[in-house]
């Protein structure tokens, strides 16, 4: 059914545009996490307004996407030093250099397997981590693939975006691979989110949002706007997911039955990156110029 409001943008500047918050979770201390692209450093902050960064050990190690681990804790990739982050609620963090050089790695995703798992865009490879740290990787069927995106779909499989490929990539937990190209060419797939029925994805070079079912069967759905550059995606509430626009400064939003609508956010200069539902109900989404931005999905 159409949205029944306009939802209420809020954006909140944080920190100077030299940090870079580009990936955003909900964590399990009610609190949202952040990745500082730029900075070298994930962020914490709480629904009412207390914010705090903790610096890695490197720099320049471009921490990118981060997601809650099952062992209460907080993992990111780092992408530009080739290790897996993890940081406690209390600050405390530690990292894993990959087994194999110069990984890339970007995607991360809790697994049903009580692991997490992981994408390496420069390797060709999709990636596993234990808590306690122990790392497996499989490579990849594909040469130049650039797997980008990860998530757990609802067959209990790893799905995954190859944006060079410009495919999606199905894993399972024992390394059995499968790659489907995308009807659009250069369609550059890079967001991934499942919701019980099927996973989604961003096309950020054809302007669409697509949706491929447990067997393959690929949907794709142009934006109003074919330049928009839809980059990261989350599955929301009653079948929806929502993303981000990473070229026009807008939100978007994705019913199950393929109807979309677009939401402005005060700066349309913000680049908005990751996107999470919060622990308040809302989506939250990470700008690169220095802050977050909230979006209701619904009136109280």
């Amino acid at each position: 059914m159409p949205f029944p409001h306009t939802p209420s943008v809020t954006a909140f500047r944080l920190t100077d545009d030299k940090a870079g918050p580009y990936g955003i979770t909900a964590g399990p201390d009610g609190a949202l996490w952040l990745t500082l692209v730029h900075r070298g450093g994930v962020a914490r902050l709480t629904l009412d307004g207390v914010y705090e960064e903790y610096t890695l050990d490197a720099p320049d190690c471009r921490p990118t996407v981060i997601v809650p681990g099952p062992d209460g804790a907080l993992w990111f990739t780092r992408f530009q030093d080739h290790r897996i982050g993890r940081v406690t609620v209390g600050g405390e963090v530690t990292s894993f250099p990959l087994p194999s050089a110069g990984g890339g790695p970007y995607g991360i995703t809790a697994g049903p397997d009580g692991a997490l798992w992981f994408t390496e865009t420069t390797g060709d490879r999709v990636g596993r981590i234990t808590v306690d740290g122990e790392i497996t990787e499989f490579a990849l069927p594909v040469a130049g693939g650039f797997p980008s995106s990860i998530t757990t779909g609802p067959d209990d499989a790893l799905w995954f975006t190859l944006n060079g490929a410009n495919a999606i990539g199905r894993i399972t937990v024992d390394g059995g691979t499968v790659v489907h190209p995308l009807p659009t060419d250069a369609a550059g797939p890079v967001g991934v989110a499942a919701d019980g029925d099927a996973v989604w994805f961003t096309e950020i070079l054809a302007g669409q949002i697509g949706r491929i079912t447990p067997d393959g069967r690929i949907t794709e759905l142009p934006l109003p706007d074919r330049s928009a550059k839809p980059h990261a995606i989350v599955a929301a509430d009653d079948g929806e997911c929502w993303f981000t626009e990473w070229g026009t400064g807008r939100v978007g939003r994705v019913t199950g039955t393929g109807e979309i609508t677009e939401h402005a956010l005060p700066d349309p200069s913000s680049e908005p990156h990751g996107i999470t539902l919060g622990p308040d109900g809302a989506l939250w989404t990470a700008l690169e110029t220095g802050g977050v931005a909230r979006v209701e999905q619904r009136l109280p």
